[in-house]
This record gives structure tokens, sequence and C-alpha cells, in this order.
């Protein structure tokens, strides 16, 4: 028997992109169950996670997308990059290399999605700057994100740090420009989708006007 289908108001696109080895997986998986896989196993394409977030009484499930960093899968994932709301981009702060792919990272994301898009800059594995690790100064990410005019955190996959804040505060965000009328929902280029949630409270609203409107034609 077919189980039942998840339940939400909303549906938010997301995709995390950056060099390989920067640690998307690991947000992924961390963010969508609590795990973290300790060996390093290469993205094949893309890979894939959704969990629901209440945000003001409304359900929103952040539908996330891994896409490898790899140039020679780049040709597949680059059609994941379309219809999404929201993009991490992804850098390691023990490698100076990925910082400075991350501008190259935005220009393809500003390239295939609407002007719409969210994001977000993530220096990830903070767990390493105690062993001495750290190449990425944390001013620097600031910096950069300033420059692009994008949210900026850092992370650590590994201990979970920050990690739960840069997905609920983003979702957050969407929610509040979903209700200030920011989005063409109608459009899927904004990579937003309403749920079953709002489908029915949306017919509740249309039956309560069938309801008055009989009403008074019997008065």
């Amino acid at each position: 028997m077919a189980g039942r289908a998840p339940q939400f108001d909303y549906l938010l696109k997301y995709i995390i992109i950056g060099d390989a080895s920067v640690g998307k997986s690991n947000l992924l998986l961390r963010y969508s169950t609590g795990e973290f896989r300790s060996e390093y196993q290469t993205t094949i394409g893309v890979e894939f996670a959704a969990k629901n977030v209440n945000i003001d009484n409304l359900i929103y499930r952040i539908q996330l997308w891994d896409t490898s960093g790899q140039e020679q899968f780049k040709s597949i994932t680059r059609n994941y990059y379309k219809n999404s709301a929201c993009a991490l981009v992804v850098y390691d702060i023990t490698s100076r290399d990925s910082f400075n792919s991350v501008a190259t990272w935005i220009d393809e994301i500003r390239a295939q999605c609407t002007q719409s898009i969210y994001m977000i800059l993530v220096g990830n594995k903070i767990d390493l700057e105690s062993v001495g690790k750290r190449q990425v100064e944390t001013a620097e990410g600031q910096e950069l994100a300033e420059k692009y005019e994008i949210k900026f955190y850092e992370t650590s996959a590994k201990a979970g740090t920050n990690v739960d804040d840069v997905f609920f505060n983003s979702a957050k965000e969407i929610a509040k420009r979903i209700k200030d009328g920011f989005y063409n929902l109608q459009d899927d280029s904004c990579g937003i989708k309403k749920g079953n949630l709002q489908n029915e409270e949306q017919n509740k609203k249309l039956d309560k006007k069938d309801l008055k409107k009989k009403k008074k034609k019997f008065c």
C-alpha cells in the first residue's frame, strides 16, 4: 500500500553547490537526518533529501539537492540549478582553492536561475580550525558575501554547528517574501510550489464563499 503523501503548505527547492569535497553532502545529511559520514564519498550527479519546518504555523518542505562539484558532472548538475528558491554556495575554510572558486559558482547560479533566488555563502569545516587547518579567515568570507549582497555562515557539518540555522533562517526569510508577495507562485522558476495543505485551505475558503452566496439567494 502506498504511503501517505507528505503534508506541507509550501515546497522550497534548495540547491547546494561548491567544489568537490567541501562537505556539501554532509551538510545535507546533517540537516536532514542529524548524521555525519566520516568517509569521503564522491557525489555522482546529485543527491536528494527533504525536511519539513514549521514557520508561523505553516509547514514548509525544504527539498534539498546536493550537486557534484566535479567538472565531469557539471553538464548534469546545471540542469538542477533551474527552478530553485535558494542556493547554498559552499567552500571549505581549510581550502583556499575552494574559496577562490566561489565567484565562479555564484556566476553560474546567476546565469541559470532567476533574480529572485536567495543565496547563502557557507564556509564549512570550522571544526578543523582547532587543529590549525584554517586557510580562509571569517572576515574574508564575510567580505565576499557583502560584495555579492548575500548571507554568510560558517558551519561544521561534523559538529552540527550552525547547520540548522542556515536552513531554518533562510526558509524563514523566504516565507516572509512569500507573505509579502515577492514571488510569482504561478511561475515554476521561483522554486516554490504550493502544497496540499495550502490547496486544502483554498478549497475551504472557496466553499465558505459559495455557502455565503447560497445564503444570500435564500434571503
